[in-house]
């Protein structure tokens, strides 16, 4: 949600931040690979129970994260590589996540099955919503905003990183949110169904 509806406020700061990149002569690739590494030493801190470096590179590794795709659009070089790796490399970092949190905390075992099945089914779901209009529509992806996307997920990480008291229950929400967004997606893709039979027919 935040990162289709807050991402406007944001885009200034983004391209400046990408400009410099651009600058240095770092390509969106190489800024998609340095995103990864932070967010999996993210992971490692949170492990050893360095809470406030977990945080602070959590965050740096979304601000990466962010500007990649600014990169690759400023310098016209996108690409479909490009944007498989920034997408798997942003799951790893979530397992990455969950790993260290499964390691730590073994009594959470469900709890975080129950998380990565509704991940799992949640980008499911998001892929081949993006096949389907790609094959129906004149958009080359179609990118499906949905109450959970991925600075939702940083948000939800944080609140566990700082009320790690409480993780079992933002594990449960975090799950349940995730859920309702797969619900949101789901009916918006029989409705690009409906659209695509209905223009067919006329």
């Amino acid at each position: 949600m935040l990162d289709t509806h807050a991402r406007k406020i944001f885009n200034p700061i983004f391209s400046k931040i990408a400009r410099l990149m651009i600058d240095i002569g770092l390509s969106a690739n190489q800024i998609t690979f340095i995103a990864f590494v932070i967010g999996i030493l993210s992971a490692v801190a949170l492990y050893f129970n360095r809470y406030l470096l977990s945080f602070l590179l959590l965050w740096l590794s979304g601000l990466f994260d962010a500007v990649d795709g600014e990169v690759a659009r400023l310098s016209n070089k996108k690409s479909l590589i490009g944007a498989q790796l920034d997408i798997v490399s942003d799951r790893i970092v979530e397992l990455a996540f969950i790993w260290a949190i499964a390691f730590k905390h073994k009594e959470l075992l469900y709890e975080l099955l129950f998380l990565v099945s509704m991940i799992l089914i949640s980008m499911t779901v998001f892929l081949t919503t993006g096949m389907i209009a790609k094959n129906n529509t004149k958009k080359s992806f179609y990118y499906q905003s949905g109450l959970m996307e991925r600075t939702e997920g940083f948000i939800m990480f944080s609140i566990m990183i700082i009320f790690r008291e409480k993780m079992r229950l933002v594990i449960i929400i975090y799950a349940i949110l995730i859920l309702i967004t797969i619900i949101q997606r789901l009916v918006e893709t029989i409705k690009i169904n409906r659209e695509v039979r209905s223009e067919e027919n006329n």
